[in-house]
């Protein structure tokens, strides 16, 4: 196929909502690429890795927060929502790096905070100099504390991050914090708050922004009508009823309601992708209505196994749900949140694995001693392939692509995220390891991320996975991902499957619409293609003859199909 060709059916692709079987590329800004020498990741830094990204395939990226933040809960505790922190860079740098991705069909999704604030952000600087009873303190949720003096907090409830989730100020009146304690929450009750996250969407939207991620989306609205349940009551309580006191109420989809007549205000229309934590698919689905979001993020592969059993059933199960929405799921195997999966698939399964704090373990709470990076890296491969044949949207993690490992040799004192700190530790150490900034050479102070160290260690291993060393490797996890990303856009059709028959339990196959099949041997023992193995485009390992080795997995295309 020409990459005339392929340009053509890209722009027929975009044209026709273009999000709902796009490739998303995750940029956690402050670990891609330095650009000013001060060991933070920023946006001059992505403009100028924009052709890297548009040789990749991509169809999108997702910027994670570059807002003005003092760093508490890695860019996430949000100071100011229509700027850019002024050590990554500025405005006019955003819209250049916007402009320059559109220039090469890329579109931009960023990153929406709105549950909670940076402690920073100039109204709960107000708040904490209004004193009580003021209107500045009713954009959050302010109570007086328990006890004779008002000395205990509100409640017993305990934060994301460990520890209370209330947290007392000067005047003695506690605010809540459902994660750190510089992350404020909203009082989405208020008025001012709804229509300032409306200003919010059209700021970006104005700039170019094609869409955003929703951050905790199911946790705006609450009810705090007194008396206030405990941390156990609270924990009880029914979460698939919509009425739970402080998650998933039915009344936030009166929020995104408006959110949505917002997006629809502009030509093509904004999207919105839920992060929605939520008790069942229904509930999810409410997220991924065309009436609201649009899109909801499906997980479920973040905590599965390399089992094929597994897999099958979390497939089924989510193209379901999208039926039923009328929206299309999406697909996640790494974040900036989790462990990477070419870590996870290196280590004993999920289910029953100890976790541990102590730099001796790997995070996902494994042992580093008993990680088989080789065969992490193995399965990785054959779960991005078998992915990226999937009907639906899919989502890369920056590095991924690179078939980068966890780093774990981060000391306590090197580490940064909360929590860490905090007792909440994600998978054992916290989620550091995932976030060590990218190596684009295998050489230099900081493996080409910038003229300075990076922000967090990176270890010296990650000059065997560096961009230029395995640019220059046809065989490598970067050309996999190239070859996946360039042949998925013109295989990708309708969004549907049908499942083949193969005999094994540990081997799945599978059929899209137009005669395309994937076909994944989750175990160790090869897999027969019989005549099939003529028509294979694209595999993560090497055929022996006709027979699929195992751990991996091979893209079948027929004649003709590629043109």
């Amino acid at each position: 196929m020409t990459d005339a060709t392929l340009t053509e059916t890209r722009t027929s692709a975009d044209a026709a909502a273009w999000w709902r079987q796009a490739a998303v590329y995750q940029i956690y800004p402050r670990s891609f690429a330095d650009a000013n020498g001060d060991g933070l990741g920023d946006v001059p830094g992505i403009l100028s890795r924009v052709d890297y990204l548009a040789d990749l395939g991509i169809d999108a990226v997702w910027l994670s927060p570059f807002y003005p933040s003092e760093l508490a809960d890695g860019g996430y505790d949000v100071a100011d929502y229509r700027d850019v922190d002024p050590r990554l860079g500025t405005l006019a740098d955003f819209d250049a790096m916007v402009a320059a991705l559109h220039a090469r069909g890329i579109h931009v999704i960023v990153d929406i905070v709105p549950n909670h604030s940076s402690d920073q952000h100039e109204w709960f600087q107000e708040a904490l100099a209004a004193g009580r009873g003021s209107a500045a303190r009713e954009r959050y949720i302010f109570r007086d504390g328990s006890g004779p003096d008002g000395a205990e907090p509100p409640t017993d409830w305990i934060s994301v991050f460990g520890g209370s989730a209330w947290e007392r100020v000067e005047d003695g009146q506690w605010y809540l914090h459902t994660f750190a304690v510089e992350q404020p929450d909203f009082n989405w009750d208020h008025q001012e708050v709804r229509d300032d996250f409306l200003q919010t969407l059209r700021f970006w939207s104005d700039r170019g922004v094609d869409g955003f991620r929703v951050d905790v989306a199911h946790l705006l609205t609450k009810d705090l009508s007194e008396p206030l349940p405990s941390q156990a009551e609270l924990d009880a309580m029914d979460r698939t009823s919509g009425t739970h006191p402080t998650t998933d109420r039915d009344d936030v989809h009166e929020i995104y309601a408006t959110w949505r007549e917002v997006f629809d205000s502009y030509d093509p229309p904004r999207t919105a992708v839920a992060e929605a934590w939520v008790a069942t698919p229904e509930r999810r689905a409410r997220y991924a209505s065309a009436a609201g979001l649009g899109q909801a993020f499906n997980f479920d592969l973040l905590v599965a196994d390399f089992d094929a059993e597994q897999f099958r059933g979390i497939i089924d199960d989510n193209l379901q749900q999208a039926q039923r929405s009328g929206s299309s799921t999406t697909w996640v195997l790494s974040n900036h949140d989790v462990t990477r999966h070419a870590t996870r698939y290196g280590l004993a399964p999920l289910e029953g694995r100890a976790v541990k704090q102590g730099t001796e373990w790997v995070a996902a709470g494994g042992p580093a001693d008993m990680l088989d990076r080789e065969q992490g890296l193995r399965r990785a491969r054959a779960a991005s392939l078998f992915m990226f044949g999937l009907p639906g949207s899919a989502y890369l993690y920056q590095g991924e692509e690179l078939g980068l490992q966890e780093v774990a040799e981060i000391t306590p004192e090197q580490r940064q995220d909360p929590g860490f700190f905090r007792g909440a530790a994600f998978d054992g150490l916290g989620r550091d390891g995932c976030r060590v900034p990218l190596p684009w050479t295998a050489d230099g102070v900081s493996f080409g991320f910038g003229p300075a160290e990076a922000h967090l260690p990176q270890p010296a291993w990650f000059a065997d996975y560096a961009v230029d060393a395995e640019a220059a490797d046809p065989s490598s996890t970067l050309a996999l991902y190239r070859e996946a990303l360039r042949l998925r856009h013109p295989l990708q059709t309708g969004e549907t499957l049908e499942w083949i028959e193969t005999g094994r339990a540990d081997v799945l196959r599978f059929a899209r619409p137009n005669g395309w099949q994937v076909v994944a041997n989750f175990g160790t023992e090869p897999f027969d293609l019989g005549a099939d193995a003529a028509d294979v485009v694209l595999s993560s390992a090497d055929l022996d003859g006709a027979l699929l080795p195992g751990e991996a997995t091979a893209w079948i295309a027929p004649a003709g199909l590629l043109g």
